[in-house]
């Protein structure tokens, strides 16, 4: 068992640092941190889309923090959970099958470990609430339902907007709080992690544990990083920097954020000092050009997740590229000649980071050229010829050998 230390500018960066609330308060949590005691944490990532992402990353940062501590850490992929689908959105979502299920979670071990250790003294857990939720009989479930009332859940702000606008309530989403809050029941837990979409759920697992094995559980929850189109980072639209992506497209998506996004992606995404930070802010409210500090964000976005040899060959191949209008040879993908098809099916074939859905809003948008020519048209058909060069977005090229 690992040794719990308790290193005060590791506490009280994990109070701090990124944090809109701590249930039932920051007080306590920190008096918890340093008794010495060892608590278990976790943050629950359900499998809707491939993509982890950098508004994730903050939570599992949070989880490295404690990891430090000594503290026992778990990774939980709620792969049963996702059966039904969080109901945080304006339609009910799909029922996934388990194969999409397991699709999407294949690489999220290797991406969340670019963050955390899976291995050492104090290895992260990585877990699946499978494990206990395809266990309940329909005994379990009634005793489940009975600790909530249609009243509590009709609370969530996401159900009364639903109602507002004659969007149907599935039966199943309701059970969803539910299902997550028994997480942290079948685990033991003495704190739990996520976003502040997420505190309904959260508190509803609180709940649970005072009833089922009366205790106190610690919820602290994360404030939410929009995506660099101003939406909300979603693994399902694949429309955030995700874990997977190349430190190239890292920087650039990174870039893609409005000047008004630096000073909070610098405090949100990136490991920068606070007092650094401060004195950008301070910089760019006296009009200083926010380039220059765009730029800084993004190196230090992509030295988080990446390291800094990778953010710095980065930000070069981002100057070369975009800035100087060169393209250099590492950059080019060079692919076989294909028969006369789509823009999109063939971008579809060669980029492997993107969805199909992202892939078309980017040709739409105007963000694709063939031969130096702008193409708005996904279904625009080409003979994909040796010499053809076609440039996705601002910084992926492929050129037909």
């Amino acid at each position: 068992m690992a040794k719990v230390i308790t290193d005060i500018e590791l506490i009280n960066k994990f109070l701090n640092r990124g944090v809109d609330s701590i249930f039932p308060g920051k007080d306590e949590l920190k008096r918890k941190l340093m008794s010495g005691e060892r608590i278990r944490a976790y943050q629950g990532f359900d499998p809707t889309g491939p993509y982890l992402h950098v508004g994730h990353a903050m939570g599992i940062r949070a989880l490295r923090i404690l990891q430090q501590l000594g503290h026992e850490v778990v990774f939980l992929v709620g792969d049963y959970t996702a059966k039904v689908g969080d109901p945080d959105k304006p339609t009910g979502r799909p029922i996934l099958s388990d194969k999409t299920i397991k699709d999407n979670m294949q690489g999220w071990k290797k991406q969340a470990a670019q963050l955390i250790d899976f291995d050492g003294e104090n290895p992260v857990l990585f877990r699946r609430n499978y494990e206990w939720l395809s266990k309940l009989k329909l005994a379990d479930l009634i005793r489940l339902m009975s600790h909530a009332t249609v009243q509590q859940m009709m609370e969530r702000d996401l159900f009364q907007r639903r109602l507002s606008e004659n969007n149907p309530i599935g039966l199943q989403e309701f059970i969803y709080p539910l299902m997550q809050g028994y997480d942290s029941v079948a685990m033991d837990v003495d704190l739990e992690i996520g976003g502040t979409d997420q505190t309904f759920n959260m508190l509803v697992g609180r709940n649970l544990c005072k009833s089922y094995l009366n205790k106190e559980k610690f919820v602290r929850t994360n404030q939410m990083m929009e995506a660099p189109d101003g939406v909300t980072m979603s693994k399902t639209k694949g429309n955030g920097i995700n874990l997977s992506d190349t430190p190239e497209n890292m920087y650039g998506k990174a870039m893609s954020y409005s000047d008004n996004q630096i000073v909070k992606g610098l405090f949100l995404l990136t490991e920068m000092e606070d007092e650094e930070i401060k004195e950008i802010d301070q910089l760019l409210r006296k009009g200083e050009n926010p380039m220059k500090y765009k730029k800084i964000m993004a190196f230090e976005i992509v030295k988080t997740i990446k390291g800094r040899k990778a953010a710095e060959k980065a930000q070069g191949n981002f100057e070369k590229v975009v800035q100087n209008k060169e393209i250099a040879e590492e950059n080019i993908t060079y692919v076989s000649p294909a028969e006369k098809t789509t823009i999109l099916n063939f971008l579809k074939s060669s980029v492997g980071s993107e969805s199909s859905s992202q892939i078309k809003r980017v040709i739409e948008q105007g963000g694709v050229e063939v031969n130096g020519e702008q193409v708005k048209n996904p279904f625009q058909e080409f003979e994909f010829n040796t010499g053809l060069v076609i440039k996705f977005g601002k910084r992926t090229f492929f050129k037909v050998k």
